[in-house]
């Protein structure tokens, strides 16, 4: 049953709740909501030991965007975080967080801003912090935000494809497919995502003591079968946490499966 919640800027939040146990909220990648991505797989997972929350971040799947904020500025970062905390709040006050890619990210920047987590678990947060990987184009959050403003979504979902390293063919034949008609209607929600993600993809190292206040641990996880770049930065990220871990998941990439990543978030989380 969706139950909604409303964040700082009168937007509602769309949620779901499904099990028993502590309060555990799921934090979606780019594009991700409950009617589309892993986070159905991963509640089905985590409800025999979890109270778990399925939310819709926000201009996704029941949830709007009362205000929309230009893309990469720390307006929008903001309001993303006060999503993040509305449904905390409608959680009990305080909850462990479970983030994939760009989510991974904005768990960790939720616990950055004092939000009452209790522990995360961070899947493959999209950094590139060193010279693994090219650094992505610094206003490419404008560049889909401008695509979008001209009524372009399956290029801005093309474009952002791209980035991530899709092959052409792949993305041509993705747009024949049901799955793309899911993605269009949220489109505009990339700029969120890149927004957030683009400033700490530049092949630079994280900044001194960026996560130093971060007060809770943090499991950092990434995939064997994953790119370099990405298990670098995970390991930073387990490195810049006072109170962080750092684990691989054997045969998993970023399109992690939840039978390879339930146990161990579980594992994690009630230890």
């Amino acid at each position: 049953m969706t139950t909604t919640t409303t964040s700082a800027d009168g937007s509602t939040i769309a949620y779901d709740v499904t099990g028993t146990g502590p309060a555990l909220v799921l934090v979606d990648g780019a594009m991700c909501y409950r009617g589309f991505g892993p986070s159905q797989d991963l509640a089905d997972a985590l409800s025999d030991r979890f109270t778990v929350y399925r939310y819709d971040r926000r201009g996704r799947g029941d949830s709007t965007i009362a205000k929309p904020a230009a893309a990469g500025t720390m307006e929008a970062v903001e309001q993303e975080v006060a999503d993040l905390g509305a449904v905390i709040e409608a959680a009990g006050g305080h909850a462990h967080l479970l983030g994939l890619s760009s989510g991974a990210f904005l768990a960790l920047e939720g616990a950055r801003a004092g939000l009452p987590i209790d522990k995360i678990v961070s899947y493959e947060a999209p950094l590139i912090l060193d010279d693994t990987h090219r650094p992505n184009d610094a206003d490419l959050a404008q560049q889909v935000e401008e695509l979008i403003e001209k009524g372009k979504r399956a290029a801005a979902i093309e474009r952002f494809m791209r980035v991530v390293g899709m092959p052409w063919i792949a993305i041509k034949i993705m747009r024949l497919t049901p799955a793309f008609k899911k993605l269009t209607p949220v489109a505009h929600t990339l700029t969120y995502d890149l927004g957030m993600c683009v400033p700490f993809q530049q092949g630079r190292a994280l900044p001194n003591g960026y996560y130093e206040n971060v007060a809770v641990p943090v499991l950092s996880m990434a995939g064997s079968k994953s790119p370099t770049y990405m298990t670098n930065a995970q390991q930073a990220i387990a490195a810049a946490v006072p109170q962080g871990r750092y684990v691989v998941l054997d045969g998993q990439d970023h399109m992690v499966k939840a039978e390879a990543l339930a146990p161990v978030a579980t594992e994690f989380l009630t230890a």
